[in-house]
């Protein structure tokens, strides 16, 4: 009976670490999340760009998240694959560092950290105060996860079953490393498996010998964890997860078998067994990352014939994939209304590469890369009168209300993403072109103001992706919220615009006109990307059918 107590509470303890590891991450992601590209990025080099990756896994509390937003803007053709490497080599140090101040005593701050996080959550209105609310709860879930794990062993320590396993994974190290690598990679999150280990050996549960093999394989295990989590993407993204286990597995089986046969694990016990644990894990990633960094780009040649461009059909820079609209389909409304949204979904990735183009349109030195913009729209208008057609096909004594209601809500959402690849095609680049012709630079602050409100609008991208594809009632609150949120940043913009004009300042003057048509062009695309969140939302009632004040009876308006 005490095994079955155990594995329970055990369980309970390690689904709310997880939980509550993803609470942070999550919290983050909502209120900094756009800003992640121009970290990625904006490294100039290898050194750069792993210390990009060890601040980006502090943030994240995951060397996963890292390489997942590595391997999306390498897919992207954003990323050479040198500097992802490198990135995800930080990203994996990041990690360790992580465990270091997870690990810290801090049972006391956890009611403060629910107060406080609780109240902001619950009663700020603004996304950030809510999100950091989030945030703060999430790492007082960590505080008292780590707590109840703790109590979840203590009782069975003292029986025979606990030094039955812990005594046979100090004596048999490869099984203790394939367990290790298992539990990471079962866990998702190798912070919390680590973390898992060490709070073991705190507590004597299990000696250090096993935890130290546990985790080495928990590195290995989270190698794995991006390689399945990118394995629909094109074999240019995946190519950096690859690479990384590839060197993280070479160096942690060495690192195994160098300790255990040439040494003895205890020779790595320079203070308390749990702190011990955690210096050896930054030690590991600290080595990694200095024995690998040089040769980031000298891994890419065999990682690239492993996977090479065809071998899905896919290259970089190639064409998006053809219409998903199925004619067969026609008849039968679910599965017609299945590849409508299909191609809706690739008319969006069509929409979103061209927005992709934007700052480099707007730091342009010829009109080729405008030229280029203006070429892709062709694209989205072709897929737009294919969308078209489908739906003028489709037979309509075969569909029912609902499903009619559906498809023309679908219709619409197509004519709204051609709106938005128009007003990149024309607008943006014919300001663009002004700025271009004119020789003209933003202020500093202005351009910034730009760039955020670019990364937002990338960011409900790929909410309105999701929306689109899981018809998800908080998905689509969210994204009228972000929708909301954007329409107070563009006003404060030009606020702040306004008075920089005010203070004189001769760059914001030169640039006013095309500011202010940048602003309300970038405003327009995310309207109508956002457009897909209010069939969803009307189905529900969750939307006002006016924003006018109905009831004036209390008011004098015969005049």
């Amino acid at each position: 009976m005490a095994i079955v107590i155990f594995v329970i509470n055990l369980a309970g303890a390690t689904m709310l670490l997880l939980f509550a590891v993803r609470m942070v991450r999550t919290g983050i992601e909502r209120s900094f999340g756009a800003s992640f590209q121009r970290m990625l990025t904006g490294s100039r080099n290898l050194i750069g760009a792993s210390t990009t990756g060890v601040s980006l896994a502090i943030v994240l509390q995951s060397s996963a998240a890292v390489a997942l937003l590595a391997t999306g803007f390498a897919s992207s053709g954003y990323l050479a694959f040198p500097t992802g490497l490198a990135i995800v080599l930080g990203g994996d140090l990041g990690s360790a560092l992580i465990i270091q101040i997870l690990s810290f005593k801090l049972d006391w701050l956890v009611p403060l950290l629910l107060a406080a996080g609780g109240w902001l959550f619950v009663k700020v209105e603004s996304k950030r105060g809510r999100q950091f609310g989030r945030i703060l709860m999430g790492v007082a879930f960590i505080l008292i996860s780590l707590q109840f794990l703790r109590e979840a062993v203590a009782p069975i320590s003292d029986s025979a079953f606990l030094p039955a396993v812990s005594g046979y994974l100090a004596r048999d190290f490869v099984t203790a490393f394939i367990v290790g690598a298992a539990l990471a990679f079962v866990m998702h999150s190798s912070v919390a498996a680590i973390l898992m280990c060490v709070t073991l050996v705190q507590i004597d549960a299990i000696p250090f010998a096993a935890a130290l093999s546990l985790l080495l394989g928990a590195n290995l295990g989270s190698a794995f964890i991006p390689i399945w989590l990118t394995r629909g993407m094109p074999p240019v993204g995946r190519r950096i997860p690859f690479a990384n286990l590839m060197l993280r597995g070479s160096w942690a089986l060495l690192v195994l078998f160098a300790i255990n046969l040439l040494g003895h694990p205890d020779h790595l016990l320079l203070v308390s067994p749990g702190q011990s644990l955690i210096y050896a894990h930054i030690g590991f990633n600290l080595s990694l990352l200095v024995l690998a960094l040089p040769f980031c780009g000298l891994v890419e040649r065999p990682v690239t014939a492993l996977l090479p461009n065809g071998a899905d059909g896919q290259q970089m820079g190639a064409e998006q994939p053809g219409s998903a609209l199925d004619a067969a389909a026609l008849d039968t409304p679910q599965q017609a209304i299945a590849s409508l949204k299909r191609e809706l979904l690739r008319m969006i990735g069509l929409v979103e590469r061209m927005f992709h183009t934007v700052p480099r349109l707007y730091d342009a030195t010829d009109v080729s890369t405008l030229r280029a913009t203006r070429k892709q729209d062709d694209e989205v208008n072709d897929t737009l009168s294919g969308i078209r057609s489908y739906v003028a096909s489709m037979p309509q004594e075969a569909y029912s209300k609902a499903d009619t209601k559906t498809v023309r809500g679908l219709m619409e959402y197509a004519i709204r993403l051609e709106a938005a690849g128009d007003v990149i095609a024309i607008k943006l680049t014919s300001v663009a072109k002004e700025k271009l012709d004119g020789h003209l630079s933003f202020s500093e602050e202005g351009w910034a103001e730009l760039l955020r409100m670019y990364e937002a609008v990338c960011a409900n991208f790929h909410l309105a992706s999701n929306v689109l594809v899981s018809d998800d009632l908080e998905s689509a609150r969210l994204l009228v919220v972000e929708k909301a949120d954007f329409k107070r940043a563009e006003r404060k913009s030009r606020k702040y615009h306004l008075a920089r004009l005010q203070d004189g300042r001769a760059e914001s003057f030169e640039t006013s006109d095309i500011h202010l048509e940048t602003l309300r062009a970038l405003r327009d695309i995310n309207n109508h990307i956002a457009a897909i969140a209010y069939p969803i939302l009307y189905r529900n009632g969750q939307l006002l059918e006016t924003r006018l004040i109905e009831d004036l009876d209390a008011q004098d308006i015969s005049g």
